[in-house]
C-alpha cells in the first residue's frame, strides 16, 4: 500500500504543463526525423520525418526543409498514405532527388526528382528493380544508384500473360508485402506461387525473406536521356556510392569474392565512369570489414580529390565486437592510415573540412555519442562538441556548417545546426506532445558487478517522485548485445515510468561505448558476465531502498530478451518477465535465423563444438530453474530472431506449468512496425507486470 500511495502521490505532482504521464497512446505521437542533409550554399537543412497515421495503422515518412537560420520550416511532401525518404539536394542547388514506392505496383522504391523551390515532384522512368541509395555527381548531370535486382518471379510471370517463355530464377526471395512461403497457397492474380529454391550459404535474412541471387547493383542514371546504364562489371552486390570532386570516379563498398556469404571481408573500391561498365580498382585489401553497409556510413572523398576517408572494422574474429576506427587511403591506391588507432571506440560518418585537412565524425562513446575532429595525416582526437546527449549522423555542407541529429533521455532526435562548436536547434517535430506529457527522470549510475567490475548504467524514476520507497522495479535490458543504452530518448523507460515502475537498466559486457575489451568479453559467453553486469543495477536500486525487493520485474527485446531469459533461469527473484523476440536454445537458431557466419566464426560449428553451444542455451536446457511468470512476444516473419525460438521457451515453460503467455504478432518483422501491434505490445507489458507487481 505504501509503494501504491507514493505512486498517486507522484501523479498529482506532475509538473504544471504536463497533462498526463507517458504512455501506449503516446507511441503514435512521436515523430522520427533522420537523415539531416545541408544544401550546397549552406542556406537549407533537409530531413526526413515518419509520423503515424492511426487511422490507416501506418506510418508514413515526408520529406521538410529549415532554413539555416531556422526562421522558416517547409514541409516538401506529404500525399497522404505515400512515403519518402533520402533527400539529397543536386550540387547546383535546383533539385531534390529523393526515393519513394508511391504508386509502383511492385511495390518497389524508385527515383524522384522535384524542384526544391516547391511544386510536385516527378518519378524518372527507366529504372528496373528497388532503388536503395542516390548520389548526385558533381555537374549534376547524373545520379548514382544503388539498386535492386527486381523480382524474377514477376519478370517471368510478366512474360508469361505477354505469352512468351521466361524461366524463374533460382532462390527467389520473397517480397517483404507476400506471405510466408509456407502458406502462401494461391498469388494474389489467382496464380499458384513458385517454388523457392535455396542454394547460398546465408539464405535467409529479416524483411527481406529468402535470399535468392538478386543484387544490389551500381548503376549510373543520365538525366537528359532518362536512361541507366551498369557501372561496373561482376555478379555482386554494391553498396555506399560516393562520388570524386572530379566526378570521373565513384567509390563503393563490396565484398567481391568467390562466396561472398562465407566472408566479413568488405573492400573499398573505385570505378571509372567514362564509358562502358568497368572493372573495380580494389583500393583496401583489410581481411575484416571496410565500410560494412550496415554502418551506414559512406565512404568520403576529400575535397581535393586525393584521398578517401572511411571506416575499418576491427579484428575478423570478432566482427561486431570488434572497434571500427577511421581511416584514410590514397584516391590512386596505397597504403591507409588509420587515423584514430588510439581511440577506443567506434567511429561514424566521416565529413571533411574545406581544405582537406582535418575530418569530423561521430563517436560512439560510454553512454553517449559526440562529435570529434582529427587530423587527416593522425594525430590526437579533439573533442568538437558532446555532453551527456546523443549528438549523431553528422551532414556536411558548406562554410565550416553541419548538421546533426540530437536526442537527450526527454527528448526524441531532432535536427541541429552545428557551425564551429555551437549546436542550434532547427526542427521541432516533436515540441507539441512533448508539452503535454510528463517523463521519467533519467540518471546515470556507476555500479559493480559480482567479480569487481565497473559496470555504468541508470535509473529512471517516475514523473514527480523526487525520491522513491520501495516502488515496484522492473529490470531493462538492451538488444545486440553490441549496442548500448545511452544517452537519447528511450520509450520503454519511459513507458514504464509512466505506469508507476522504477526503472533499472545497465550497459552489461558485450556492450559497446566501452572499448572493444569490454565488448569481447561476452564473446562465445552470451549468458555469462552480462547476467550478474544487469542484475548490479537490481542490488544498487534494492540496497538503496528504491526498489521493493518483492516486486521485481525483468524485460528485455531481442539479446535483451535473450538477457532476460538468462536472469530468470539464474536468479529466482523476479516475479514477472516479458521476453520479446529472443533465443533460449541458440542450437534451433543455426540454419533457421540470419546469423550462420556469426554463429560458426563466434562458437563454432554445433558438431565440433557442442559444449559451447549448450553453455550458451541454458534457460532451455535447465528451463526448470525457472519459475518466474514470463510474457513471450514475436513476429511471424521474423527471420532475425525467428518466432519458433519464442514457442519453444513458452512450450518449456507451459510444460512444467509456469504462468506464461505467448503473443504472436502477425506479419511482423524483428522491429514492429504497425502502430496497433506496438500500442497493443506496449499495453501487454503493463498488464502483465502490473498483474503480478502491482496486486
Amino acid at each position: 500500500m505504501r509503494g501504491l500511495a507514493a505512486i498517486l502521490l507522484a501523479s498529482a505532482a506532475l509538473p504544471a504543463h504536463a497533462t498526463h504521464p507517458f504512455g501506449p497512446d503516446d507511441l503514435a505521437r512521436m515523430a522520427a526525423v533522420s537523415d539531416p542533409q545541408v544544401d550546397p550554399k549552406g542556406e537549407w537543412v533537409a530531413y526526413s520525418v515518419e509520423t503515424t497515421d492511426v487511422e490507416a495503422d501506418k506510418r508514413f515518412t515526408h520529406l521538410w526543409m529549415t532554413s539555416w537560420d531556422g526562421a522558416r520550416t517547409v514541409q516538401l511532401t506529404g500525399r497522404k498514405a505515400e512515403s519518402e525518404s533520402s533527400p539529397r539536394f543536386s550540387p547546383d542547388g535546383h533539385w531534390i532527388a529523393f526515393i519513394s514506392g508511391r504508386g509502383d505496383e511492385h511495390d518497389d522504391d524508385q527515383l524522384w526528382l522535384m524542384d526544391r523551390a516547391g511544386g510536385e515532384g516527378r518519378k524518372l522512368p527507366g529504372i528496373e528493380g528497388s532503388v536503395e541509395d542516390i548520389a548526385w555527381s558533381p555537374d549534376a548531370k547524373t545520379i548514382a544508384l544503388i539498386v535492386k535486382d527486381p523480382d524474377p518471379n514477376e519478370k517471368a510471370n510478366a512474360a508469361a500473360e505477354a505469352g512468351t517463355a521466361a524461366a524463374p530464377a533460382a532462390g527467389t526471395p520473397q517480397k517483404p508485402e507476400a506471405k510466408p512461403a509456407a502458406v502462401a497457397s494461391v498469388k494474389k492474380d489467382g496464380k499458384p506461387p513458385k517454388p523457392i529454391v535455396i542454394d547460398r550459404f546465408q539464405f535467409k535474412e529479416d524483411i527481406t525473406g529468402y535470399l535468392g541471387r538478386q543484387r544490389h547493383r551500381l548503376w549510373l542514371y543520365d538525366l537528359a536521356t532518362q536512361t541507366m546504364r551498369r557501372a561496373t562489371t561482376g555478379d555482386y552486390d554494391e553498396y555506399l556510392p560516393a562520388w570524386s570532386p572530379d566526378g570521373r570516379s565513384i567509390a563503393f563498398s563490396s565484398k567481391r569474392l568467390p562466396d561472398p556469404d562465407r566472408s566479413y571481408d568488405f573492400n573499398l573500391f573505385t570505378v571509372s565512369v567514362g564509358g562502358a561498365p568497368a572493372e573495380p580498382h580494389q583500393l583496401t585489401t583489410y581481411a575484416g570489414a571496410d565500410n560494412d553497409p550496415e554502418w551506414g556510413s559512406h565512404p568520403a572523398w576529400s575535397p581535393d580529390g586525393r584521398s578517401i576517408a572511411y571506416l575499418q572494422g576491427g579484428p575478423v574474429e570478432l566482427f561486431s565486437y570488434g572497434v571500427r576506427h577511421l581511416a584514410v587511403i590514397p584516391a590512386a591506391g596505397g597504403t591507409p592510415h588509420v587515423v584514430t588507432a588510439a581511440l577506443d571506440r567506434n567511429v561514424n560518418d566521416p565529413v571533411w573540412s574545406a581544405d582537406s585537412r582535418s575530418l569530423r565524425f561521430s563517436v560512439e562513446d560510454d553512454e553517449t555519442s559526440r562529435i570529434a575532429e582529427v587530423s587527416a595525416a593522425g594525430g590526437p582526437v579533439k573533442p568538437v562538441v558532446g555532453g551527456f546527449r546523443l549528438i549523431h549522423a553528422p551532414g556536411g555542407g558548406p562554410k565550416g556548417r553541419m548538421a546533426v541529429l540530437l536526442s537527450t533521455p526527454s527528448s526524441p532526435d531532432e535536427v541541429y545546426a552545428l557551425e564551429g562548436t555551437s549546436l542550434r536547434e532547427l526542427s521541432h517535430a516533436n515540441d507539441g506532445w512533448l508539452r503535454e506529457v510528463a517523463l521519467g527522470t533519467v540518471t546515470r549510475t556507476v555500479l559493480r558487478s559480482r567479480d569487481g567490475t565497473e559496470v555504468h548504467g541508470f535509473l529512471i524514476l517516475p514523473p514527480g517522485v523526487s525520491s522513491a520507497s520501495k516502488l515496484p522495479t522492473i529490470l531493462v535490458n538492451h538488444g545486440g548485445p553490441q549496442s548500448q543504452f545511452d544517452a537519447g530518448f528511450e520509450e520503454r523507460w519511459q513507458l514504464f515510468a509512466g505506469h508507476g515502475y522504477i526503472v533499472v537498466a545497465t550497459n552489461p559486457r558485450g556492450s559497446t561505448g566501452r572499448g572493444q575489451d569490454y565488448a569481447k568479453a561476452l564473446y562465445a559467453d552470451w549468458g555469462g558476465p552480462a547476467v550478474p553486469d544487469a542484475l548490479s543495477a537490481v542490488d544498487d536500486a534494492v540496497a538503496k531502498g528504491i526498489a521493493d525487493p518483492n516486486r521485481l520485474g525483468v524485460a528485455g527485446w531481442s539479446y535483451g530478451a535473450m538477457l532476460t531469459n538468462y536472469v530468470i533461469a539464474s536468479d529466482t527473484r523476479f516475479k514477472a518477465a516479458a521476453s520479446g523476440a529472443g533465443i533460449s536454445n541458440i542450437l534451433a537458431g543455426y540454419g533457421t535465423d540470419q546469423y550462420i557466419r556469426d554463429y560458426e566464426m563466434e562458437m563454432g560449428k554445433p558438431w565440433e563444438h557442442m559444449d559451447v553451444w549448450l553453455r550458451n542455451s541454458y534457460p532451455f536446457y535447465h528451463n526448470d530453474r525457472i519459475v518466474t511468470p514470463t510474457l513471450f512476444m514475436a513476429g511471424d516473419k521474423d527471420f532475425n530472431v525467428p518466432l519458433l525460438n519464442s514457442e519453444q521457451m513458452y512450450q518449456a515453460l507451459k510444460s512444467r506449468g509456469i504462468d506464461t503467455q505467448l503473443i504472436i504478432y502477425p506479419g511482423e518483422y524483428h522491429g514492429f512496425t504497425r502502430p496497433s501491434f506496438l500500442k497493443d505490445r506496449a499495453e501487454r507489458w503493463l498488464a502483465w507486470f502490473d498483474r503480478y507487481l502491482k496486486s
